[in-house]
């Protein structure tokens, strides 16, 4: 039977051998036959046709102790990834750390499951039942059924503080027991048939996966044994073994390891090392697909391939390994073993999904097609995931980012425009601009606002229009209309196929930019309340008693007789000047220290917040408190000062808020007509400028979406440029005829949104670090934005008791926090690091530090040289300047090698082509092998496929 499925298994490996044949073009595929017989075996029983994944293994070790003339299994030890074991005070758990196991260990195991009895899928439904199996010789079953059947004392019951009524209750059955050695024939069963109250009601079921299954290991000392019993059984199907596991987990395996008195240790290690071995992620796949004991055998062996002996003297045994932050994936050490990954090379960059996307690709407006088929399916998700409590916390956020960049920008705006856009127009286009967008783009996540770029264009556009006697707003009109009929033209000839150019130095270097501007504004605003609220530097603690500020009467000689009568000596501050009267003295000018406090609401909240959104990852508190804390710690921290602002009562700058729902400049109304004010050649001549705004856009739309799709977010959703770009248009054609400021994405709010929208994994290992899973993707969160900035206009009496110090606080935040996670940043802190403290970045391992640093010099004069432009008239040409950063990309390619890049950045498309076409070249001018007949080639593959017979 065994030589029958082996020459299947030939058979199989030869079609999929032909298939790789054909699939890379007829060349030969070189296989590696230097692997070991172990590791052979494993990739006939790891390659069965079985695509179910193996649940995730609970192991827990008992071990046999005597309490009171009483025999009980006493949990010691517990594995779900990482070992946790009852401290010697039998009290409490040890901290979750890595096994260490001696090698000793691992070959007494080895020698254990080759001598010992294994049983594969056992019929068995109680644990009695097993041991009647056969699992036991008829000579030792009774006396080995006693010792199995013990109740076992879990980690979860308090230490035993016993009654005198248990007392004697014990002594009573300890007197009616025989004890060991004497008499078997009475084996009864303490372990109870069913999981108790405390087992179902285990907080520790939450750190357990719910497929998971159990792995009972139990070692224990007896003395009727004159050599160790040693069983490894596996059930047919998970069992629930009543009282056998602390958590009511189903069974599937069972290692039992009994054996004379002077031993303990031993045992103990040998227990240690099958439980390791069995939250192996490699181990548990051999154990589940194992069919008899070689193949157990040979996963041992291979654990043994790839374990990592630390010197005795160099460190010290006795302490516990901190489980590391990333624990690396199994799959590249079950991919050695998969013969669907033989003969394949690293592959092409990119999923292959796109090119089947592409044959269907209609000739015109293909690529919104494919956006709208790809975004139509989620549209239900869209909703229904957004309501969360995390979605509560992230709207919080992005709102008070959304209303403070609408008044920045909003009074900038007026002021350049003379108040024919204002705070009330940028109000408004936000919530409608963001809230349309939200709910019918490709990429909901996306956050529109207002730029810088966009301000400059409005200031030049009216002061061209007000020099040459043509009307504004009409000319914005039509500008916006041209603009939008370009980024249809754009849509349509699928434009947005240009990011695929666009690599991380160029995403880093336009991200960077605007993080850099967001924390430059957040200071210089705050720099700006101490011109505005001078500290009152002249003030001597010492002269004290010749401070003061009387109010002088006027001649009252020129006023009505009604202010003769008053008490000037009496009269405020502004009684005093509403009378007529003067201030003199040395504190008449006396103002608080508005400018420190501002400062302590700036950096209190922007310092709270980073202390808060760490807080998840502190020792306090539970699981769920601390992410509740870090999901809130924005409004946390802006509820915290702004309540420390109104305790102390001083005149902060406060939010201002229009109250009114009208335009900003009398008699402008909302709709601003095509026609009638300006010549008949405006309107043609307008689509100059707004070719300059649709770059604009364009670039500015594409490349934030480029960092939101970015694959380190983990995005499932898919992303959709072309439909985004046409409602970017659209949005400009509506703002236009409105008066609206225009809109584009935002990339550092963006980001913000992002990050609010993060999920990990919930249910994770002891000392595991809860793993990244993706964003909460829906459009909910946007749509509340937007709406309740829409509404902000009635919430003027609950916004005003915000200080601006608190939201340029959280301005400051946001640039910082969209700096963590970028590589050019983590690259210029390596210019202060000496070599020994750098952190183990995987492209330091590749690429030589005199070129990191080469790279890292070119981007930063790039970015030098934007924000220079950017801070004169020539930041209108902003677009320009991105281009220009994918042009310098370019010649780069002239300076460093594509493997260095290819660590450091990206390839541009076609270097892997020509890559592999040199690589093709280099292996046609190696010597050519001769070809293997049939004979010899069934020989190869049969060395290679069969297990050892």
């Amino acid at each position: 039977h065994y030589r029958e499925e082996s020459l299947q298994a030939q058979k199989r490996c030869k079609r999929q051998q032909r298939a790789k044949m054909l699939h890379n073009g007829g060349e030969q595929i070189q296989f590696d036959f230097t692997v070991s017989p172990a590791a052979e075996r494993l990739r006939y029983i790891l390659n069965e046709d079985d695509d179910m994944p193996t649940p995730t293994l609970f192991t827990e070790m008992d071990t046999l102790q005597r309490e009171g003339g009483e025999l009980e299994w006493k949990e010691s030890a517990r594995w779900v990834k990482f070992e946790e074991k009852v401290e010697e005070g039998g009290e409490r758990w040890s901290k979750p750390h890595v096994s260490t196991l001696s090698l000793h260990s691992l070959f007494e195991l080895r020698t254990c499951l080759q001598t010992g009895t294994v049983l594969l899928d056992l019929e068995g439904y109680s644990l009695p039942q097993i041991i009647e199996e056969g699992m036991i010789s008829p000579e030792l079953r009774d006396k080995i059924s006693f010792v199995l059947l013990r109740k076992h004392r879990h980690q979860t019951k308090k230490p035993i503080h016993r009654s005198l009524a248990d007392i004697g209750k014990s002594t009573s059955s300890s007197s009616e027991c025989p004890a060991i050695g004497n008499d078997y024939s009475r084996s009864m069963n303490d372990i109870a048939d069913s999981p108790s109250s405390d087992q179902l009601r285990n907080k520790f079921m939450k750190k357990i996966p719910r497929d998971a299954e159990a792995s009972n290991v139990l070692v224990g000392e007896v003395d009727f044994l004159s050599k160790p019993f040693v069983a490894f059984v596996r059930l047919a199907q998970a069992t629930t073994l009543g009282g056998l596991t602390e958590v009511p987990v189903p069974t599937r395996f069972l290692f039992i390891l009994l054996g004379p008195h002077g031993k303990a240790k031993s045992y103990n290690e040998i227990g240690r090392a099958i439980a390791t071995l069995m939250v192996d992620d490699l181990f548990s796949d051999v154990a589940y697909k194992a069919r008899d004991r070689e193949d157990l055998i040979a996963g041992i062996d291979e654990f043994l391939d790839e374990v990592i002996v630390l010197p005795p003297g160099e460190w010290d045994p006795k302490i516990r390994i901190e489980p590391p932050k990333k624990v690396p994936t199994a799959d590249k050490r079950k991919s050695v073993f998969s013969l669907n990954e033989l003969g394949q090379g690293n592959g092409a960059a990119g999923g292959g999904g796109g090119q089947s996307e592409d044959e269907e690709m209609p000739p015109f407006c293909g690529g919104l097609y494919l956006d709208i088929k790809r975004k139509l399916p989620w549209v239900p998700s869209d909703i229904y995931e957004g309501f969360h409590l995390q979605s509560i916390s992230a709207v919080l956020f992005i709102y008070l980012g959304c209303i403070t960049n609408a008044i920045t920008f909003g009074g900038l705006l007026g002021d350049a425009t003379d108040n024919y856009q204002g705070v009330m127009e940028s109000f408004l286009g936000t919530a409608l601009a963001g809230s349309v967008f939200c709910l019918f783009s490709g990429q909901p996540l996306i956050i529109l606002s207002s730029t810088g770029p966009i301000l400059i264009f409005e200031k030049l556009l009216f002061e061209f229009s007000k020099s040459n006697g043509i009307d504004y707003m009409e000319l914005r009109l039509w500008i916006g209309m041209h603009s939008c009929l370009q980024c249809f033209i754009l849509v349509a000839t699928d434009a947005s196929f240009i990011i695929k150019y666009m690599t991380r130095f160029t995403e880093e270097g336009f991200s960077s930019l605007i993080s850099f501007i967001f924390i430059s504004d957040a200071i210089k605003k705050m720099v700006g309340s101490f011109k505005y609220y001078p500290i009152n530097t002249d003030f001597k603690p010492d002269y004290v008693t010749t401070y003061k500020c009387e109010c002088l009467a006027p001649d009252l000689k020129s006023f009505d007789s009604n202010v003769t009568g008053l008490d000037w000596s009496q009269l405020s501050k502004k009684e005093c000047l509403k009378y007529g009267g003067s201030l003199v003295g040395n504190t008449c000018k006396f103002v608080p220290d508005l400018a420190l406090i501002s400062f302590i609401l700036f950096f209190g909240t922007y310092s709270m917040t980073v202390s808060l959104k760490k807080f998840k990852s502190s020792r306090y508190f539970p699981t769920k408190l601390r992410k509740l804390i870090s999901d809130f710690s924005i409004f946390m921290s802006i509820m915290t000062f702004v309540g420390l602002d109104m305790l102390l009562g001083l005149k902060t700058p406060k939010l201002i808020v229009p109250t009114e729902f009208k335009p900003t400049r009398p008699g402008r109304g909302w709709l601003v007509m095509p026609f009638g004010k300006n010549p008949w050649w405006v309107y043609v001549a307008s689509s100059v400028p707004a070719l300059l705004v649709t770059i604009l856009i364009f670039m500015d739309q594409q490349i934030s979406a480029v960092i939101v799709n970015r694959k380190e977010n983990k995005l499932k959703k898919g992303c959709g440029y072309h439909l985004d770009l046409f409602w970017v248009g659209v949005l400009m054609a509506v703002c236009s005829f409105l008066g609206l400021p225009w809109y584009v994405a935002a990339t550092v709010i963006s980001i913000a949104h992002i990050d609010s929208l993060k999920m990990e994994s919930e249910s994770s290992a002891p000392g595991e670090q809860p793993q990244f899973l993706g964003v909460r993707e829906q459009r909910m969160t946007g749509i509340l934005v937007f709406a309740l900035t829409g509404v902000s206009i009635f919430l003027a009496p609950v916004l005003k008791y915000i200080p601006m110090p608190v939201l340029y606080g959280v301005f400051l935040y946001m640039g910082v926090a969209s700096l963590s996670g970028i590589q050019f940043w983590d690259r210029i802190k390596l210019y202060m690091m000496p070599s020994k403290h750098q952190p183990d970045f995987p492209y330091l391992r590749h690429v030589p530090l005199r070129k990191v640093h080469l790279f890292t010099l070119v981007q930063i004069a790039c970015l030098a040289v934007l924000w220079t432009l950017k801070s004169t008239f020539l930041a209108i040409i902003f677009p320009v300047m991105i281009l220009g950063l994918m042009v310098v990309r370019k010649m780069l390619d002239m300076v460093f090698s594509q493997h260095d890049l290819a660590w450091i950045d990206d390839l541009l498309p076609g270097k892997d082509k020509k890559k592999k076409k040199d690589d093709d070249k280099k292996k046609g001018k190696e010597k050519k092998k001769p070809k293997l007949d049939d004979s010899e080639e069934e020989v190869r593959n049969s060395s290679f496929c069969c297990p050892p017979q």
